[in-house]
């Protein structure tokens, strides 16, 4: 049945479980006094002003859709109250009930829908697509400053109720209890859906973060007997300058320190506990697949569809539209294609500036006067870079941003869902290399490629690439990721919440004046003119909210959960600090969403749409990445090597030593200042009687004779490579096993629906028989 803007279009509809008649309401029928949104503009008092006049017309077309706009007037200011009438809302239950958008075997759930909540959605969706007579949208007449802005109130009942179940540091402790069933009520499926995978995510993170203390506490119980530790402390082994410029040989003894913080993090637990984590990501998506099936089950929205949800507001908003159709364009997608490749290489070079800042800076603290500059200018510069790497992520946030906005615009989208997936997949691309693309040179390169005594790589022929330590290099990606990770959090979340509380204090002095202006009907049910500007100003003075702003929580969730799984081998305490965070994050976004911003557009779904096919991804990155970082970066490999093969347990039956005494030694070559390619290298430590050092060591297997690789070197190269191999099979097949094993749907949500289908389709019988008897006996 089709729906016209005439007056005698007005139609009864049976519902199905309740027995009672659905009265379409009559033209101009309206809740009292309540409004869906406000628009706000600048006052004007030129008419023939074209911006009064878009203006005007854009409230003329809304009027013509039988919407009822109030018009109030303040400080230069107009506020327009948006009233839609209850026949539109009918138009959308009606056509929900004939489609497949809802589980109608539960009626009254789809009945309760179309509530203020889902008022807001449709309201929204008819706004947006309102179009004045040169055909310029709601959102181009904001760009042209005809509107300053438009946002939907709060629910002063219901905003009361979740500030005092939920958004607020008394309810921290809450933290598998969250009341989504009423955020969902209030902020819409879409919202709701992302505090459960929050809250489902932060619950997974407790047994990673116990299996990574326990790790910890594993190096850390070896500590003192570690022979690594003790052969390095002990040493009185000569090294090779770290630089070119004031640099000079040092003791292998004065690295003490790093050599026991790389303990803690490169032993015999990071390989299980990498191996862990990959397959908890997995059994991570898998679980929240079934944890979500039985809430949106439970909401009634398990058979929704997107393209029908569209249709439906889109013949609500319009009977005589068309729909959109799907279109595709080769040639726009490899244009895209491309400029998001040069995208991504312009993000690699801006890593590769941060490797020449980390090299200059070592070489100027090498310089400096300051003893305990010159001693630790290699760790300092390591720390700098990180620092510099995080302010760099600061800025090309926002370039990424407007980039991945262009483009999406470029490509000409045919609906809102579909630019905010493909928005979603671009951003979260440029992101993720900017965060990683530093902490996979460290991981990967370091140490790797900057050459040897006599041969040093140099960046344009003039400065030495960083080494590795002699313990390792997993020890500097720990140092990235950890300061990475701490002030990525930590100052985020601090202005995340500080700047929207200060602007709220500022709000609530202003509004406790207004309050006694409105006094003596403010807690009236009808409301003057006043107490409704009263209300709108408390809301407009609120912080901006846009469509994009709950993909931003998700972006930052996402992007930790990439942290915590892909890397997580070198910092084995990820899972923690990102429990710790997540149960804060949970109640500043539940604050901020409730109390200090405008409400979010309601929005529906069944599912976190496109971030499920990123966190697989995501997954699958944990495991490529675990596995290259223990095969490597880690010293396990060389390790087990020396131990089994090169070692003392290896060569003798002696078991007076430890299997890794002179492990350390083992990994470490010689350069003869005699040599006249070295002698190139360090000229500096020439003395007036000659070298003051006739040899020093590095970290390489080299012969000592002509420093060629040595056969040591390309087995355990062969043996990273087959461990690579092996770990990455072995967990992969894990993680097969573990999805299929798993049902997507728990039995329970299965034999409800199946339940209900059925109660469904009796009910349609017996009112298909109900006609079928009627029409037989009239005649």
């Amino acid at each position: 049945m089709a729906f016209t803007d005439r007056e005698d279009d007005v139609s009864l509809h049976e519902m199905d479980n309740a027995n009672e008649i659905l009265l379409t309401p009559q033209r101009n029928s309206y809740l009292p006094r309540l409004y869906d949104y406000v628009l706000v503009a600048d006052k004007m008092e030129d008419m023939e002003d074209q911006t009064f006049k878009k203006q005007d017309a854009f409230i003329g077309e809304l009027k013509r859709k039988n919407i009822k706009v109030t018009r109030i007037d303040n400080d230069g200011k107009v506020f327009f109250g948006i009233c839609a009438p209850e026949e539109m809302f009918a138009k959308y239950k009606y056509l929900l009930k004939v489609s497949d958008s809802c589980n109608w075997s539960g009626e009254q759930k789809c009945e309760k829908s179309v509530s203020f909540c889902t008022r807001i959605r449709i309201v929204h969706f008819v706004l947006n697509n309102t179009f004045i007579g040169s055909g310029e949208s709601l959102d181009e007449l904001l760009c042209q400053g005809a509107f300053e802005s438009i946002f939907c109130l709060h629910e002063k009942k219901e905003q009361k109720k979740l500030r005092k179940k939920w958004a607020s540091w008394l309810s921290v402790m809450k933290l598998f209890n969250q009341p989504v069933s009423d955020v969902k009520d209030y902020f819409g499926e879409k919202v709701a859906l992302y505090y459960l995978w929050l809250g489902w995510y932060t619950r997974m993170l407790i047994p990673a973060a116990v299996i990574g203390i326990v790790v910890f506490l594993y190096g850390l119980a070896f500590f003192n007997t570690s022979p690594l530790i003790h052969e390095v402390c002990d040493s009185d082994t000569i090294m090779c300058p770290r630089c070119d410029i004031r640099c000079n040989v040092w003791n292998l003894s004065d690295t003490c320190t790093y050599a026991k913080v790389s303990q803690l993090f490169d032993n015999e637990g990071t390989v299980a506990f990498a191996m862990f984590m990959a397959i908890w990501a997995t059994l991570f998506f898998e679980v929240w697949k079934r944890h979500r099936s039985l809430y949106v089950s439970k909401w009634k929205v398990f058979d929704w569809c997107e393209e029908e949800e569209e249709l439906i507001l889109e013949i609500v908003n319009n009977p005589q539209c068309k729909p959109k159709e799907f279109r595709h364009s080769y040639l726009r997608s490899i244009v895209v294609l491309l400029l998001v490749t040069l995208v991504l290489v312009v993000i690699i070079g801006v890593t590769h500036a941060l490797v020449i800042c980390r090299v200059l800076t070592a070489i100027l603290l090498s310089q400096s006067d300051w003893h305990f500059l010159r001693d630790h200018a290699t760790t300092i510069a390591m720390m700098t870079g990180a620092v510099l790497h995080y302010i760099t992520i600061q800025i090309m946030t926002r370039v990424n941003k407007i980039v991945a906005f262009k483009l999406c615009e470029f490509e000409k989208t045919r609906s809102f869902a579909a630019t905010e997936k493909r928005f979603t997949v671009k951003m979260f691309t440029f992101q993720f290399f900017t965060l990683f693309s530093s902490l996979f040179y460290v991981a990967f390169f370091l140490g790797r490629i900057n050459g040897y005594p006599g041969n040093y790589v140099r960046i344009a022929g003039k400065w030495r690439l960083e080494e590795c330590h002699p313990s390792g290099c997993l020890t500097d990606l720990f140092i990235q990721m950890a300061v990475i990770l701490v002030l990525k959090q930590t100052i985020n979340n601090i202005f995340e919440f500080t700047v929207p509380w200060l602007k709220l204090c500022f709000r609530r002095t202003k509004a406790k004046t207004m309050r006694r202006k409105c006094g003596s009907c403010y807690r009236k049910a009808f409301r003057c003119d006043q107490c409704n500007l009263h209300n709108w100003l408390a809301n407009y003075e609120l912080n901006d909210v846009n469509s994009f702003s709950l993909f931003n929580e998700f972006l930052e969730m996402v992007l930790q959960f990439s942290f915590t799984t892909i890397f997580v081998a070198a910092f084995p305490l990820a899972p923690l600090l990102a429990l710790i965070n997540n149960i804060f994050e949970i109640r500043l976004d539940a604050i901020k969403m409730v109390s200090l911003e405008r409400r979010l557009v309601p929005k529906k779904t069944n599912d976190i749409g496109v971030w499920n096919a990123i966190l697989q991804a995501v997954g699958v990155m944990a495991v490529i990445a675990n596995g290259l970082v223990i095969g490597i970066t880690s010293d396990f490999i060389p390790r087990l090597v020396y131990r089994y093969h090169y070692g003392p347990c290896a060569v003798s039956n002696s078991t007076n030593l430890d299997c890794m005494t002179g492990y350390i030694n083992n990994t470490l070559a010689t350069a003869f200042m005699s040599n006249k390619r070295v002698q190139s290298d360090f000229k500096l430590l020439i003395t007036d009687d000659g070298y003051n050092v006739t040899e020093c060591s590095y970290k390489d297997y080299r012969s000592d004779e002509d420093q060629s690789l040595t056969s040591q070197f390309w087995l355990i190269l062969a043996l990273r490579f087959a461990f690579v191999i092996l770990f990455e099979h072995v967990v992969v097949m894990c993680k097969f096993i573990a999805a299929w094993f798993i049902p997507d749907n728990p039995i329970r949500v299965k034999n409800d629906r199946l339940n209900d289908k059925l109660r469904r389709l009796k009910k349609e019988l017996q009112e298909a028989n109900a006609n079928y008897d009627s029409r037989s006996t009239e005649v």
